[in-house]
């Protein structure tokens, strides 16, 4: 009888496991050098402290530098994956805290021009982890190109990281402008990090939600305001994620706030969306 009951209870979590899946975020900027790979590697610390399971893949052509960032070597890269016919297990990367990621490596280019063949292989690794996670975040190359946006637009969701500068605030709304014209469906959240001031970043998401309000009859959402701090350089310098590096300082006690509401905000994570991420992609790399 306890046999039985051990037998039902394995089923039961292998069902409830199927009908989970990760929920999937890009995270985007119109412009280099805004901090977005810095931010998205923070955000998964600090989701990770919430007990949700993270995985970022590095999907930024030529400038993917998650794993520099992270002060780790990584063995294999999704290039790896598709050159060596790996397992996407064997490149998931262990960062600090037991941060799990998958390195872009070079000639990621080739990677984001699917034939039939390696789209479906793609979708069979892919669908071999999206239960094991709460969140998979694409840490995305600045602006859209053709290559890439596929997977920015299959996303359940996006970030877009953005600066007080006034050119890094037009390349980000001309990104959302090209991203929301191919999917008008999927949710912004706006993240401006390096301000002077709260009520710097404040102006700034309110300019930005004005602007897409008007032109693109599209809502943005906040997902909050980082404040320049000079100990997130010394830790990038260190090769150390800030919150790791001083948990106590002022950008860290502010990403942790934004994680918070943003938990507090999100749709249950454990509840499965209406088309898998799998489904999305496909659908977008046969539209191209």
């Amino acid at each position: 009888m306890y046999d039985d009951q051990a037998s039902k209870l394995r089923q039961t979590m292998r069902s409830r496991r199927a009908n989970r899946q990760a929920k999937t975020i890009a995270v985007v900027s119109g412009k280099g050098g805004v901090g977005k790979t810095n931010f998205t590697i923070n955000f998964a610390l600090k989701l990770m402290e919430q007990k949700k399971s993270v995985l970022i893949m590095d999907l930024d052509i030529g400038m993917g530098n998650v794993d520099i960032l992270l002060g780790t070597q990584s063995r294999y890269s999704i290039v790896e994956m598709y050159e060596k016919e790996l397992s996407i297990h064997d490149i998931i990367e262990s960062g600090p805290n037991s941060l799990s990621y998958i390195a872009a490596g070079s000639g990621l280019s080739e990677v984001f021009n699917f034939d039939e063949a390696k789209l479906n292989y793609f979708s069979e690794q892919f669908s071999d982890i999206v239960a094991n996670y709460d969140f998979i975040l694409f840490d995305m190359g600045a602006g859209a190109t053709d290559q890439s946006l596929s997977y920015v637009l299959a996303a359940d969701e996006c970030i877009v990281v953005t600066t007080p500068e006034p050119t890094a605030m037009m390349d980000a709304y001309a990104m959302i402008k090209h991203i929301h014209q191919k999917n008008q469906l999927l949710p912004f959240y706006l993240l401006i990090n390096r301000t002077d001031s709260i009520e710097e970043g404040k102006k700034i998401i309110d300019k930005l939600k004005k602007v897409a309000d008007y032109f693109l009859t599209k809502e943005i959402l906040t997902l909050g305001i980082l404040p320049y701090d000079k100990r997130v350089s010394q830790a990038v310098v260190a090769q150390v994620p800030f919150v790791l590096h001083d948990p106590r300082s002022q950008a860290s006690r502010a990403i942790d706030q934004i994680v918070r509401q943003y938990l507090t905000d999100a749709i249950d994570v454990d509840k499965k969306a209406p088309s898998s991420f799998m489904t999305k992609l496909k659908k977008f790399i046969k539209e191209r």
